[in-house]
């Protein structure tokens, strides 16, 4: 029979994932999970920083890491520096202060541009597991396994599941695009 919750729960695991990515993004307030796509090269393996240290955001605009071992400061420093998040650390012994500055306006619009981006990778990634159940729906029809009302019924719930995860998308889209242009 038909699993069209497997289809349903890959749409919002795609989701998850997408979310995760946009709460890594900089929106000119501090956030420890802004650190999560950054990974420092320590040990042999490329590790997240929340794994080498503390991760606490005293104030608004400022991300204090207190790592725990003295031999991966500039290691977290440098990956830092790496990344695109454009932040400029401060070393004092084993404790990291990652100020975070104001966005520029040009900034912003770079943000937005991504977040878009973001929004359409995950809107291509939730069509593409609709193709997928549907490719399964006419293999199952082809082989006598479901009716043609069946398929149709199928095809209609994946489709439904498809537009409400494309909303979801949007709205999130749009929600952070207005949290970035917020000053």
């Amino acid at each position: 029979m038909f699993q069209e919750k497997i289809y349903s729960q890959k749409m919002d695991k795609t989701f998850e994932v997408f979310t995760k990515e946009l709460s890594s993004l900089r929106t000119g307030r501090a956030n420890a999970n802004m650190l999560d796509l950054v990974k420092v090269d320590v040990y042999g393996q490329k590790m997240p920083i929340n794994q080498l240290g503390s991760i606490t955001t005293p104030e608004a605009r400022m991300i204090n890491i207190q790592v725990w071992d003295l031999n991966n400061v500039n290691l977290i420093d440098s990956a830092i520096k790496k990344s695109e998040l454009g932040l400029n650390p401060q070393i004092d012994g084993q404790l990291i202060r990652l100020p975070i500055p104001d966005l520029s306006e040009e900034r912003r619009n770079e943000m937005k541009k991504m977040i878009k981006s973001m929004g359409e990778k995950c809107k291509i990634s939730i069509r593409n597991i609709r193709r997928e159940a549907n490719d399964e729906l006419k293999k199952m029809l082809k082989s006598k396994e479901i009716s043609e009302d069946d398929e149709k019924k199928f095809e209609k719930i994946i489709q439904t599941s498809t537009d409400n995860h494309i909303k979801q998308i949007d709205d999130k889209v749009i929600s952070k695009e207005k949290e970035i242009m917020t000053v």
